[in-house]
């Protein structure tokens, strides 16, 4: 049996097999529809998708691999479909949180254009996650990697791209692919099969990792044999007495503006809420004069497909008014990775402290109270590390078709590295446990 790639521009390979469930709800295929159907992905959003299908044929299977992107069929014949990995061709950077400015002023420097380029991603959502759909039964491995790799450079090369970006990649995916794939080059040799600035031979151009850092909050209690918290406080007597005293001194202030806090579920969230809610995430950007990527017709999407993983929790005035509002999804308890993601936020005024409590420490309740392992309240952003989340890895992969670029952006990955590595060491000792209950530390996590 081998693996062969097909590309294709369009969703009918969900009808060809079972899939497994993904292991975040922002890979799930009603996310992605509310993201296409509202126009938050497609051409007119600048994150125009290739889909990258991997099925496994016989060696007397008479097959052959669509070769253009300009006649892709809406539907192919496929006896074992395998795994989908996601591509979007871009013209911007926008929505992916993993920025490679700096290269892209690199290219115009020498008079070439960085665009397009492509990108793997949840979009506009930095989450470590799956980037691949896996059929049932099928484990990701090195062949898949190879044959979605073979599928990137088959688009890179017909639309001209300048490097592919796998943003926020699983720790496993990028060791699989560290380890299958070439990690470094023959310049000299890369720079004779050089054809019009793409290589020739684009296998043998490297992967190239990169790592960042986020700050990850987890549901165990040291002293208790890594047992769930029962509560918020057996949270709290977790950290040093100085720490304890700044988190009830923030949740005092905001009860003495009068603020009161509550939760909603699923469809217990009403239209007049989710009306609110978007005035509040609005008011997020409207600060930075800036549009928001997401509609409202996206979030009643959700609401209507996705119920069972969103929670809202909303700030109440004294006078019962919503003043602010934070969106979150979540896995199901039983996952035994179970998440819950901070994800959406907005208030409709200044609040003392207003931020820390809907945006971390009610989440932190939720996650206690619904037994789920860890919350993941977004990217970036030490005053998390005082609160008690963990600084934690993440990963991204990238692969640049002008080889003459390669050593210099192999050389910035590199030592992006290292920085990235010390820094979380850094903020590892800063965390606020007392002794009894510093969780391990791991740079690769």
């Amino acid at each position: 049996m081998n693996l062969q790639y097909a590309l294709l521009n369009d969703t009918s390979w969900q009808s060809l097999g079972n899939w497994q469930t993904p292991d975040t709800p922002f890979m799930s295929f009603a996310f992605w529809q509310a993201l296409s159907d509202t126009g938050a992905i497609g051409e007119e959003a600048g994150w125009l998708p290739i889909y990258i299908l991997v099925h496994r044929v016989d060696a007397d299977d008479d097959f052959v691999v669509q070769q253009n992107l300009s006649s892709v069929e809406a539907s192919i014949k496929v006896k074992q479909p395998v795994a989908v990995m996601p591509v979007f061709i871009k013209g911007h950077h926008q929505g992916e949180f993993v920025f490679d400015h700096s290269w892209a002023q690199a290219y115009a420097q020498h008079g070439l254009d960085y665009y397009p380029r492509l990108v793997t991603s949840a979009p506009y959502t930095p989450i470590t996650g799956q980037r691949l759909w896996l059929a049932a039964g099928e484990t990701l491995d090195a062949d898949i990697i190879k044959t979605v790799i073979a599928g990137v450079d088959d688009i890179a090369q017909q639309v001209d791209a300048s490097g592919w970006h796998g943003l926020f990649v699983t720790p496993e995916m990028a060791a699989i692919a560290n380890a299958s794939l070439p990690t470094d080059i023959d310049i000299e040799m890369a720079l004779k099969t050089q054809a019009n600035g793409v290589a020739a031979k684009p296998i043998e151009l490297p992967i190239l990792e990169r790592q960042g850092c986020q700050f990850l909050w987890q549901n165990k209690n040291l002293t208790q044999d890594e047992q769930p918290f029962t509560d918020f406080e057996a949270f709290l007597t977790t950290l040093k007495a100085k720490k304890r005293k700044t988190i009830r001194a923030e949740r005092r202030k905001v009860a003495e503006q009068g603020i009161t806090c509550q939760r909603k579920c699923g469809d217990d969230i009403t239209e007049s809420d989710w009306k609110t809610f978007y005035h509040c995430y609005v008011m997020t950007y409207a600060v930075r004069g800036q549009q928001p990527y997401l509609t409202m017709d996206f979030f009643k999407a959700l609401a209507q497909h996705m119920a069972e993983h969103l929670m809202l929790a909303q700030a109440l005035d004294a006078n019962g008014e919503i003043i602010a509002s934070s969106l979150f999804l979540y896995d199901k308890p039983d996952n035994k990775t179970a998440t819950l993601y901070g994800r959406y936020w907005g208030a409709l005024g200044k609040y003392d402290s207003l931020h820390f409590e809907l945006c971390y420490y009610q989440g932190i309740e939720f996650a206690i109270e619904q037994g789920l392992h860890y919350f993941d309240p977004g990217t970036q952003g030490e005053h998390k590390l005082i609160r008690g989340f963990v600084p934690t890895a993440t990963h991204s992969l990238h692969r640049i078709y002008d080889a003459r670029f390669v050593p210099a952006i192999a050389d910035f990955c590199r030592k992006d590295r290292l920085h990235m590595s010390q820094y979380r060491e850094q903020a590892f000792e800063a965390l606020p446990f007392n002794i009894d209950n510093m969780p391990m530390f791991d740079n690769n996590e």
